[in-house]
């Protein structure tokens, strides 16, 4: 498997790019290469989906949620018993 990383200048080039930073990246390369949903990539990153979503936005990337996406999403929630 192949992972390709693309990572902002001004982040690569920081002397503070952190393990936080590589994981934020690991998961918007692994989300954007539509290996993992975006609730695994928001936990990789270590941010709320919410927030997740703001940075793929901040970047210029879409969220990839289809049909599937919304019937796994309400399949998860019946079973949480959400309300």
């Amino acid at each position: 498997m192949k992972i390709t990383l693309d990572i902002p200048d001004k982040l690569a080039q920081s002397d503070g790019f952190t393990q936080t930073d590589w994981l934020r990246e690991i998961a918007i390369a692994l989300f954007q290469q539509e290996l993992i949903i975006l609730g695994t990539a928001s936990k990789i990153a270590g941010m709320h989906q919410i927030e997740f979503q703001a940075l793929l936005s901040d970047r210029g990337l879409c969220v990839h949620y289809d049909l599937a996406d919304y019937q796994a999403d309400i399949t998860s929630l019946r079973e949480n018993h959400w309300r």
